[in-house]
């Protein structure tokens, strides 16, 4: 028999993590190594498990899901994630893929579907809805939808969709609090003008106007948890 995949399951609803694990279980090329409820546990893991294939939810507790794609792929290249999500929209296709994953799929795929991508992405694919692409294709296929996307600021393409940086997003997160840009600046120990700063560069790359929708386009794709707002 071929080595098996190794896989791991970020999460943090544990009968999703245990009906995904029952799922691919079936299946002798793949070998669940281990589960995490959050982001923190995930790139411990990572880094303890050395799993080939990761499945990794949005919406988590700690640090999100793009967040932890991002980190992982940056120390441990080989490692090929999937970004599989309730938070289906477009462009948070584009963000999962500048972060570094290899796929994404909705939470309702078939379980026939997610075996062939956990395949896809092991042999170097990526693989976006039913499409199996290599690199230079998920490029192409990348310019292509945000140059229709972004319609007549194409030009600045190369500033859209860019992952937000760990800062952004912390700032983004007490934005979604209610925060003032000086309340913020406070909380991190940095000056107002760096803070205004960093505003800017989080409106550009999610075009937006305004910090208000900055915080609704963040709670919509599950970039802050609910909770966290609150608090």
């Amino acid at each position: 028999m071929t080595q098996q995949i190794k896989l791991l399951i970020v999460d943090d609803h544990p009968v999703f993590r245990q009906g995904l694990r029952d799922v691919l279980e079936t299946d002798p090329r793949i070998h669940v190594v281990g589960e995490a409820a959050d982001g923190e546990i995930a790139i411990e893991l990572a880094y303890q498990l050395n799993p080939d294939v990761i499945l990794m939810d949005v919406n988590l507790p700690t640090i999100n899901g793009l967040q932890v794609t991002r980190k992982i792929r940056g120390q441990l290249p080989h490692i090929n994630i999937i970004t599989i999500t309730g938070y289906d929209d477009a462009e948070q296709v584009f963000h999962a893929l500048r972060s570094g994953a290899s796929a994404y799929c909705p939470k309702d795929i078939t379980p026939e579907a997610l075996l062939q991508t956990i395949f896809a992405v092991h042999e170097g694919k990526y693989v976006v809805g039913e499409k199996t692409m290599t690199h230079d294709e998920v490029v192409e296929w990348v310019d292509t939808r945000v140059g229709r996307l972004a319609g007549h600021i194409a030009a600045d393409g190369e500033d859209l969709f860019v992952p937000l940086s760990p800062r952004e997003m912390e700032i983004l997160e007490y934005v979604t609090r209610g925060l003032s840009n000086k309340e913020i600046a406070y909380k991190l120990g940095i000056s107002h003008q760096t803070v205004k700063n960093h505003m800017t560069a989080i409106l550009r790359k999610l075009r937006v106007d305004d910090r208000t929708q900055a915080a609704v386009y963040a709670l919509r794709r599950g970039w802050v948890r609910l909770e966290a707002a609150r608090s």
